[in-house]
């Protein structure tokens, strides 16, 4: 599995019924493509969302953010180092 990372970027900071129900919609997604979600970080002006996701591939992760309706800026293949 490949760390998968999806980067966001919103107009207005969203509400915790707005992220309670994108993560609802892409549920049903994530175990049809074999991803999981691992952690989500926000920007301290809320603006800005960096999701992490552990996907077969990049493309896996874009085709449950499409299918959920969840948007995004960029989905990119990266290396954890610890």
């Amino acid at each position: 599995m490949a760390c998968i990372i999806v980067e966001r970027t919103f107009e207005h900071p969203p509400t915790e019924e707005e992220l309670t129900a994108a993560g609802i919609r892409e549920r049903p997604c994530l175990g049809i493509y074999g991803v999981e979600w691992r952690r989500s970080l926000f920007s301290s002006d809320g603006l800005r969302m960096i999701c992490q996701y552990e996907a077969p591939d990049a493309e896996s992760v874009r085709k449950v953010q499409r299918e959920a309706g969840n948007g995004f800026d960029r989905v990119w293949a990266g290396n954890v180092i610890e």
